[in-house]
């Protein structure tokens, strides 16, 4: 009897690491919207149910977004599935790992802290990080390119986006080699996305310290810099934010940010290393750049889903949940959902609705840092497809063409190759 895909541990099954599309597939099949029984999370794998939770905040609060069912919410909600539950929701909040981090915050918090982002990645600023981009870029390919091959994630992808988000931000001159040294460790040792870990309340703490000394100084001394300007940036009500939240932004751009563009990128090469047709046709023609980029990120969603936890009793698609329900919407899996992409599986780079995929999720908490990935990526792609003539994927680091051999960052809730070995011709 073949086994049932659906039955699999999700949260814990090294199986579903490196390839989870053959359950998510087996999941939409059984229901676009189902429970799995290991621990009781209700997984959304259809698009258009993903996309009806997103954009409800009303019924589904944000406040497990990273963190899910491990270790899930500070206090028993058994016997209370009849009733709303958002005072609890406040009064349990500061209890939960990620607390204070943007991705976690309800309205109206979430509003006051979303609009603080936004004072930050404005149009302005956005075109002047992208034309410093050019640079980097180059002046990182000077040292990665040389030798002919490479491991793409530590010798480029990383380097290059820390390299830009700390120019986006101001960061000193004299402090990126620092900050950027400790955000090249990454966040992963806090046990996020991974059930056998405990998360710490705040993991991105070893920055607070740092970013609150440069808050505060521009509070005491402007200058004509991005910090003062996000330093001095008030709520849309006009009032002050604390140093603590200004701080929490500025962390969380600083940090996740980055992630999720080195993902994207490593994707990008992997596609163009793997499939040499795509290469060639970006090659000859860059205006396939844009619809490229989007295709990857919708055959490789950066972030495999995030969780909300329903603060009272609704319904998504044709199934009714209880208040305290913790719900796992999957974009990897609504990014292929056959209702709304044709032959989803397979990667195109024309493909005329690939935009319309969840990858940086949808309604209030639609990912701000969107533009800034993909300006990130399109010049990425452009220098390197500008100084090679050829990428390949190196086989005596990951298999022949057909039996390739990739590692994936090993958690539930992120969609990422851990390295990526590279060989080109200049």
């Amino acid at each position: 009897m073949a086994e049932d895909l659906t039955a699999v541990d999700f949260f814990r099954d090294a199986r579903v690491l490196d390839d989870p599309y053959p359950f998510y597939d087996a999941l939409r099949s059984k229901c676009p919207v189902s429970r799995e029984d290991k621990y009781g999370v209700t997984m959304v794998t259809g698009w258009q149910e993903a996309v009806d939770v997103y954009n409800d905040a009303d019924s589904f609060s944000s406040c497990i977004s990273v963190t899910g069912p491990f270790p899930g919410f500070p206090v028993p909600l058994e016997g209370l599935e009849n009733t709303d539950l958002s005072d609890l929701i406040v009064k349990h909040r500061d209890e939960i790992p990620f607390s204070d981090q943007l991705p976690t915050l309800d309205p109206p918090t979430h509003t006051n802290h979303r609009a603080l982002l936004m004072r930050l990645i404005t149009p302005k600023r956005l075109k002047e990080n992208e034309d410093a981009m050019w640079q980097l870029a180059d002046d990182i390919l000077d040292d990665f390119l040389a030798p002919g091959e490479g491991e793409f994630i530590k010798g480029f992808a990383g380097p290059f986006t820390l390299r830009v988000i700390a120019d986006l931000l101001g960061v000193p001159e004299e402090d990126r080699g620092e900050l950027i040294e400790r955000l090249a460790r990454g966040t992963h040792g806090s046990g996020l996305g991974n059930a056998d870990k405990t998360l710490t309340k705040t993991p991105l703490e070893y920055l607070y310290d740092v970013f609150a000394t440069y808050v505060e100084d521009r509070r005491r001394e402007p200058r004509d810099d991005v910090l003062t300007g996000l330093a001095t940036a008030a709520f849309p009500d006009g009032t002050m934010p604390e140093v603590a939240d200004v701080v929490r932004v500025a962390t969380n751009v600083f940090s996740a940010g980055q992630e999720t563009t080195v993902r994207l990128l490593s994707t990008a090469l992997k596609v163009i290393g793997d499939q040499p047709d795509v290469q060639r046709r970006l090659r000859e023609d860059r205006s396939l750049l844009g619809n490229f980029i989007e295709e990857c990120l919708r055959i490789e969603s950066p972030v495999k889903g995030d969780f909300r936890m329903s603060r009272v009793p609704t319904t998504v698609g044709e199934e009714a949940l209880g208040a305290g329900s913790t719900v796992m919407v999957i974009n990897g899996a609504a990014n292929r959902d056959p209702r709304r992409f044709e032959d989803p599986d397979s990667f195109d780079p024309e493909r005329k609705n690939a935009r319309q995929h969840l990858a940086f999720g949808r309604g209030i908490h639609s990912c701000p840092g969107a533009p800034l990935a993909r300006a990130e990526t399109r010049v990425g792609l452009e220098r390197l497809l500008d100084r090679t003539s050829d990428i390949r994927i190196s086989e005596e680091k990951h298999g022949p063409a057909g039996q390739r051999r990739y590692s994936y960052i090993p958690t539930y809730i992120l969609r990422g190759l851990t390295e990526l070995h590279l060989e080109f011709n200049l």
